[in-house]
């Protein structure tokens, strides 16, 4: 598959000076199409976290390689690659099983990031880092997770999670911060509030002169234990809102989420094409509409 867009994005810079280029050109895009389609129809709304679904190309050098329930984005370099997120312990094998598909070597994965650290996206972390000797990067709260396998204290969720098989890490990134692995250079966007150390990523991504801006938003629902309110922690809460406004100003023009259903991105594949549809402003709008609904509740209640 990966030769076949390689092929395809060779045919783009052609497609000028050929007509019957031009025309496989048309094909390709068509496939793609078809792929994104059947990543629709193979999964469900909110599906399970470990369930195998085929990869398929995003735009240009971004792959999605997850599973149905879970995301996880390769980022596809000319030498080097980067992976954003594991999935579960289960769930890495099946992202190490299409990378595989893409008939890329693993050991090619320079770069290991996180959405936010919890276990369904980062429970992997471990066998990934084992299979590829990728160097994993992370937020400053998510390393103290990572390294020791065990929640945050002031994540809204502690306690809620079993603890996960601890990974190394290779370095520490902070809001605005950039990580390179030959081609690919991926921006890190401080999105707290699901979790202490989410970060959201941003990348710009190629098909000859057609280039987009990708966000990978973090889930930031706020959804906590029964007994942690929100209301309880303003400095976290306005942290919250700061993340989410960082979102809102980044350009956006392909959304993408640890949890496909959170941004419809079935949804949008169905339509073969996950380009438009929901924006970042709208998903950064949705989410602070239920920290306020949460917020109200809260208050309610005393």
């Amino acid at each position: 598959m990966f030769g076949r867009i390689f092929l395809g994005a060779l045919s783009l810079l052609l497609c000028a000076c050929a007509p019957s280029v031009a025309n496989e050109t048309s094909v390709e895009v068509t496939e793609v199409m078809a792929e994104q389609r059947a990543f629709a129809e193979a999964c469900e709304p909110w599906d399970d976290w470990d369930k195998p679904t085929s990869p398929f190309n995003v735009h240009g050098n971004t792959f999605y390689v997850g599973t149905c329930g879970i995301s996880a984005i390769l980022i596809v370099g000319t030498d080097n690659h980067v992976l954003i997120d594991s999935g579960t312990e289960a769930g890495a094998e099946v992202v190490l099983a299409n990378i595989g598909e893409l008939a890329l070597d693993p050991g090619s994965i320079d770069l290991l990031l996180h959405s936010h650290e919890h276990f369904d996206h980062v429970g992997g972390h471990a066998i990934i880092a084992k299979a590829t000797d990728a160097e994993v990067v992370a937020s400053t709260q998510s390393a103290a997770v990572l390294a020791s396998g065990l929640s945050h204290p002031e994540d809204p969720q502690y306690g809620m999670h079993d603890p996960m098989t601890s990974v190394k890490v290779g370095r520490i990134l902070r809001n605005g911060d950039t990580v390179q692995s030959g081609s690919v250079q991926v921006k890190a966007i401080r999105t707290p509030g699901h979790s202490p150390g989410a970060f959201s990523w941003q990348w710009e991504s190629c098909e000859d002169a057609d280039c987009k801006s990708i966000v990978y938003a973090d889930s930031l629902s706020p959804i906590s234990r029964d007994d942690y309110k929100f209301s309880d922690n303003p400095e976290y809460v306005a942290e919250y809102r700061e993340g989410l406004q960082r979102l809102r100003e980044v350009q956006c023009d392909i959304l993408l989420t640890p949890h496909p259903s959170a941004s419809q991105m079935l949804k949008r594949a169905a339509s073969g094409t996950l380009e438009g549809g929901m924006s970042c402003v709208e998903y950064a709008d949705r989410v602070e509409e239920r920290l306020d609904k949460r917020l109200a509740e809260e208050a309610a209640n005393e």
